[in-house]
């Protein structure tokens, strides 16, 4: 094995954002839709509670801003549950499964922001670190149920030897992100401020949430050592992606199942006993002769 194919084996990230943008395509129906419903439902609301005045626009922005920790945990949720290959659950069954964590996930992000944006404040690098040493923290919460608390140090744990991969990893996701905003901005500089503002936001937020949380649940997921028990985990552990052996779309991983069309292993991981053989049949019975008249063959 050379050098560079070590490397890549033993990167965890390997692949995270090629695999990200397959699920996203495969999935964008439902993991879209989420992310529709969600902002919708926050803009409608915070729409209706800014008529009140100044109370009503304080309100609206505490509800959009909790439609937000709403919408990152039903996203990992939703990425958890079609991490299968398919979506088991609808997506009220999603938004209903990840509501119980919106608090713990409120509360992290809420600590986390405060302690990135003095990290970056004072000498930008501090922040950066911040953000490399947390990027899983919401997946922490949903996936593992952790507390708000107790999920920096767990993804700070996760984290560890891989901090160039994962600060790596989020360059990219940020240099897409602004690329989409651009493009969006081009789009819809032709509308009137108040409706580019509110359009752009949600069309955004609907188009590249989904996208986010995917690659963020990913990287859990390989950190986690966990890759290997799906399907896009290649044969040997390491993790793959989409059209490598034991992913999506790709061919049977050698040597074993694993992979979509292959049947699965059965419990315990044993191949079954072959079939005993079926008993011999039985000898048929003597023929029967009549015994030789006596003095002879035949009369005199």
């Amino acid at each position: 094995m050379t050098q560079r194919a070590y490397d890549r084996a033993m990167n965890p990230l390997s692949g995270v954002l090629g695999e990200a943008w397959q699920m996203y395509r495969r999935f964008a129906r439902h993991l879209l839709t989420i992310a529709l419903i969600i902002y919708v439902a926050a803009a409608i609301v915070a729409g209706l509670l800014s008529l009140a005045g100044l109370v009503g626009s304080f309100l609206a922005e505490i509800v959009e801003l909790f439609a937000a920790f709403l919408l990152q945990a039903a996203l990992v949720k939703a990425v958890q549950d079609v991490r299968d290959g398919r979506a088991d659950m609808s997506i009220g069954e999603t938004v209903s499964a990840s509501t119980p964590f919106i608090w713990s996930v409120a509360a992290a992000s809420i600590l986390a922001g405060i302690a990135i944006t003095i990290g970056l404040i004072l000498i930008i690098v501090p922040g950066l670190w911040l953000i490399t040493i947390w990027a899983v923290i919401i997946p922490v919460i949903v996936i593992e149920r952790s507390g708000a608390l107790n999920s920096f140090g767990r993804s700070r744990q996760l984290v560890r030897g891989n901090g160039w991969h994962v600060f790596g990893t989020l360059v990219l996701v940020f240099i897409i992100l602004i690329v989409v905003n651009i493009i969006l901005g081009i789009i819809f500089s032709a509308l009137p401020l108040v409706w580019r503002n509110g359009l752009s936001t949600v069309v955004s937020g609907t188009l590249i949430s989904p996208y986010i949380a995917l690659v963020v649940t990913l990287i859990y997921y390989r950190l986690a050592g966990v890759g290997s028990n799906w399907p896009g985990a290649a044969a040997d552990g390491t993790p793959g992606g989409y059209g490598t052996p034991g992913g999506y779309g790709g061919p049977p991983p050698p040597g074993g199942p694993g992979g979509y069309g292959t049947p699965p292993p059965p419990p315990g991981g044993y191949p079954p006993p072959p079939p005993e053989p079926a008993p011999p049949p039985p000898p048929p019975p003597p023929s029967y002769e009549p015994p030789a008249p006596p003095g002879g063959s035949g009369a005199g």
